[in-house]
């Protein structure tokens, strides 16, 4: 699936989850689905435990997540 695609997958509506990117509207905030990954899940685990989620889905998380650490400086916080 093209980039654009996959990014179309993720939403943002005030309604929804504070307005925070979600997965297609579902309330599935993106953040939780990172975390998830990071935790040491695997792809299949999570769509194991959230049927109405698609391989896609986790996709265009990790496209979303790649696009918004591109940036073009960086500031050390602590």
């Amino acid at each position: 699936m093209e980039e654009a695609s996959l990014l179309k997958r993720i939403t943002l509506d005030p309604k929804i989850n504070h307005g925070k990117p979600t997965l297609r509207g579902l309330r599935y905030p993106v953040h939780v689905i990172l975390e998830l990954l990071a935790s040491g899940m695997t792809p299949e685990e999570i769509l194991a435990d959230f049927p109405d989620l698609e391989p896609e889905d986790i996709q265009a998380c990790l496209l979303y997540a790649a696009k918004l650490s591109d940036v073009g400086t960086v500031l050390r916080v602590a």
